[in-house]
């Protein structure tokens, strides 16, 4: 059975290119209220998590809201195992798949069918599964011809197409999305929808940010406010989101 549980999860990031002795005193002052410090080496580190606890288990479907630079992003990222927490432990069952950035692994001087195995293969898929899916991921992306192209020759709608098609064909158990991208006219994006929601039930657990809270009370069961690299609150989408909205 899948789930995902974080215990006391902090994450202290440090900034490196932070120079002067005005703009540190600045970011401190600023820091007292936002958990931004100065480390013992001179270091300017920002908690961008703070002592998280969560568990999420299989039926749930949760939406992430709060401000921009409220640690949505970054707790997704620690969820799919991309950064390392500084304190606390992170554990889970089932296969995780993160759509934070649909590009990723994908080669400039590759063919649109080259990109489609090593997206693929960078999202768990096996060949024979990669070899299975290929020409539904082709049909869905409508991009024929130019499939057979280096993907240096696409226009940035066409890559997001293609990345979008080959990882929406993934099987995941728990799914992580970073806001739904744009991926092209009106038809597409009816089309992006509809496979985004085939994906969200093929999932066990789903969690999602996105800054519609429209969408989220049209796609949740759940919602987890994040302030400051805190947990706001966390319970039904209606009582977190109307309390969120009540503060913007």
């Amino acid at each position: 059975m899948a789930f995902i549980e974080l215990k006391g999860v902090t994450l202290a990031l440090p900034i490196y290119d932070v120079q002067g002795r005005s703009l540190k005193k600045k970011i401190m002052r600023f820091g007292r209220r936002n958990a931004i410090a100065e480390g013992n080496d001179g270091v300017i580190v920002v908690r961008a998590l703070d002592n998280v606890d969560l568990r999420f288990e299989p039926g749930d479907r949760i939406g992430l809201i709060g401000r921009n630079g409220a640690g949505k992003s970054t707790l997704l990222r620690v969820m799919a195992g991309i950064y390392a927490p500084s304190a606390g432990t992170v554990t889970s069952e089932g296969k995780i798949v993160s759509l934070l950035d649909i590009s990723l692994g994908m080669d400039e001087n590759s063919t649109g069918m080259q990109n489609i195995r090593l997206r693929g293969l960078l999202l768990g898929m096996s060949d024979a599964e990669i070899q299975a899916k290929q020409q539904s991921i082709v049909e869905f992306c409508e991009l024929g011809d130019y499939l057979d192209l280096p993907l240096r020759t696409y226009s940035s709608g066409m890559r997001v197409r293609l990345a979008f098609a080959v990882s929406t064909a993934v099987n995941a158990e728990i799914l992580l999305l970073d806001e739904v991208m744009g991926v092209g006219d009106a038809a597409f994006m009816h089309k992006a929808k509809d496979r985004l929601h085939d994906l969200h039930n093929r999932a066990e657990i789903v969690v999602l940010a996105m800054h519609s809270n429209a969408e989220i009370r049209n796609v949740c069961n759940k919602v987890l406010w994040m302030e400051n690299g805190r947990v706001r609150a966390f319970g039904t989408v209606e009582d977190v989101v109307s309390a969120y909205e009540a503060t913007v």
